[in-house]
């Protein structure tokens, strides 16, 4: 190995003793060397958790009626007085824009369809493919049937 190739790579010897290592990350949309850009959106699953202080029944169902109805691709969503679950599928370059639009949608229709001021607890985004590998291995949600809004 030639003198300052391993410091070059982060690797051990390019620390003093005791000094952290900086973390550092891919953003959204980078590529290898080599691997063509793909640009074309793909359908993602997405299962949005909220909860929060109570609310009465029929005011969350009819804000979540008034989502479904504000929300294109809009599956189906279960609710109770504390807590909804909301699954839909969101069409996207990648899973880092699935996942951003999935964690702006509460914020963003909580005024416009008088949603509870609930938070966001949870958050799955899949792509179709593991979607219906699930389905077939009979260990994922099960289909989205029937589509609206229902009790839990």
């Amino acid at each position: 190995m030639r003198p300052g190739t391993q410091a070059s790579r982060g690797g051990a010897g390019s620390r003093a003793a005791g000094e952290e290592r900086a973390l550092t990350s891919v953003a959204a949309g980078d590529r290898f060397e080599g691997e063509e850009p793909v640009d074309i959106p793909r359908l993602w699953h997405v299962t949005l958790s909220v909860s929060g202080k109570e609310a009465p029944l029929p005011e969350v169902r009819r804000a979540l009626e008034q989502l479904a109805h504000d929300h294109p691709f809009f599956l189906t969503s279960r609710y109770a007085v504390d807590h909804a679950e909301i699954r839909y599928w969101e069409e996207a370059r990648d899973l880092h824009d699935a996942a951003a639009v999935a964690l702006r949608l509460w914020g963003e229709h909580r005024q416009t369809a008088g949603l509870p001021p609930w938070e966001i607890v949870g958050l799955e985004v899949i792509d179709r493919a593991t979607y219906h590998q699930r389905i077939a291995e009979g260990y994922g949600p099960p289909p989205a049937s029937p589509v609206g809004v229902h009790p839990f």
